[in-house]
């Protein structure tokens, strides 16, 4: 004999379901698990959840295709032959001109050394604030990983300072012996400087004595234990990444007219960089 609230207890347990099951396609999907047999990563940050991507289609950069940046080529490589090695190395900031090859050297010389297990992890400005999970993350595995930071730089009140600085020196957590920082940037100390706060440095004798608000901002890069700085091209380093690059999309033919073609295309971006030669050369082979 059924009971009489048997159907509203029915009901009400359908309802429940219902609820339940628009409950849970509301919720965000769980993260992706970490595909620990990639070579490169992006840092992502997706409906509240954050992990490592596998890049697929890495961007294969070689040493040989960077022009007129030898010495910077020279000490990068070595200090990223010593990580890999387990020897000491140091956190690098790369600085100084647009276009002059600062990110593509970073990808170049991790493509240089990834068949001897470097990963390499691409991190967003915008997601610095989780430097110490990624390298929380990655601390316990047997690779090594560069963590690269492109195009940094910060305004006032960013957070993302903060965590760098946590990253490169370590909190009351050493540094991971398994990560380095590779980060590049247009200003050398990262932070804007504003005249004001020059109004505060000191003179005690022969001695100066910075703001600490500009003391704050160079600590910053002083973190980074190597400084490699890059500068506009010449012209006539500009006119051999030309020739270059134009080798490389099959163009051997040079003449006067490629050569007044590629000073005013320069002339025309108001700059002479490897970046600007590259993007002539792709146009000149593209349109003949």
């Amino acid at each position: 004999m059924s009971h009489p609230l048997d159907p509203h207890f029915i009901k009400l347990t359908h309802q429940l379901e219902t609820l339940i099951n628009r409950l849970e396609s509301a919720l965000p999907p769980a993260p992706p698990t970490t595909d620990w047999s990639a070579v490169a990563y992006r840092w992502r940050v997706q409906n509240g959840h954050r992990y490592l991507q596998a890049v697929k289609h890495v961007h294969k950069v070689s040493l040989t295709d960077l022009q007129n940046i030898d010495l910077q080529k020279q000490r990068l490589v070595e200090n990223t032959r010593q990580f890999v090695s387990g020897k000491l190395a140091n956190n690098v900031l790369l600085t100084g001109s647009r276009g002059c090859g600062k990110s593509s050297l970073v990808k170049a010389a991790w493509n240089e050394f990834r068949d001897t297990g470097l990963r390499l992890i691409e991190v967003d400005k915008a997601h610095l604030t989780d430097l110490p999970d990624i390298v929380a993350l990655i601390a316990d595995r047997q690779e090594n990983y560069l963590v690269f930071c492109d195009d940094l730089s910060f305004e006032e009140g960013d957070y993302g300072y903060q965590a760098l600085k946590t990253a490169l020196d370590g909190s009351i957590a050493a540094p991971s012996a398994n990560v380095l920082i590779y980060a590049t940037s247009n200003r050398r100390h990262l932070v804007p400087e504003y005249f004001s706060e020059n109004e505060q440095t000191r003179h005690v004798g022969d001695e100066i004595h910075f703001a600490e608000a500009i003391e704050e901002k160079i600590a910053l890069s002083e973190r980074f234990g190597l400084w490699l700085s890059f500068y506009g091209f010449s012209q006539e380093e500009y006119l051999t990444a030309v020739q270059h690059w134009l080798a490389q999309f099959g163009q051997t033919e040079w003449n006067d007219q490629v050569e007044r073609e590629a000073l005013n295309w320069a002339l025309g971006r108001g700059a002479r960089s490897g970046r600007i030669a590259w993007q002539f050369a792709r146009d000149w082979a593209g349109s003949h």
